[in-house]
């Protein structure tokens, strides 16, 4: 009885790493520059074939929590800012000329200093900045978020260079 199992350990142990050995994945590139991925490589392409390393099939426990903690960290962020916007939206209508909600957040106009015009120009162009294009043009959602002006008046207001 003692000899047949060691022969049945052999035997589970033979069929084991022959199904590890068919689970390798192997990577060639056939004679019209096609990259194939299998686990049985054609004759022809023995010697061009490399392994593929697979990544792990299942993820630990511990990469499951910090992904759920991370989905919850975000799912509570985005509902945080959807409440935010849907209360900027039922905030009622302000009689001012400028909305409230963009930077800078107000205008220069005749009677402005060219100090406070120069800071508003230079926070307008950095409220814009994001949403410039490769060739220099200005994305439509950034009239949404900042208040274009005008740069100063150089009859009115020097740039002082420092």
């Amino acid at each position: 009885m003692r000899p047949s199992f060691h022969i049945l350990v052999v035997c589970s142990l033979l069929w084991s790493a022959s199904v590890v050995a068919a689970s390798t994945v192997y990577r060639w590139v056939d004679a019209h520059g096609k990259v194939h991925y299998a686990d049985v490589v054609p004759e022809r392409y023995k010697d061009k074939a490399r392994p593929v390393e697979a990544p792990a099939a299942a993820p630990s426990s511990e990469d499951q929590r910090a992904a759920m903690e991370r989905a919850q960290r975000d799912k509570a962020r985005v509902q945080a800012h959807s409440a935010a916007s849907s209360a900027a939206l039922q905030a009622p209508a302000t009689t001012s000329s400028q909305p409230s909600g963009k930077r800078p957040s107000q205008v220069p106009n005749d009677r402005t200093d060219c100090a406070t015009w120069q800071r508003l120009y230079e926070e307008s162009a950095a409220c814009f900045g994001p949403y410039r294009t490769v060739r220099g043009g200005v994305k439509p959602e950034a009239f949404d978020v900042c208040n274009e002006v005008p740069e100063p008046p150089p009859a009115r207001c020097r740039v002082r260079i420092p």
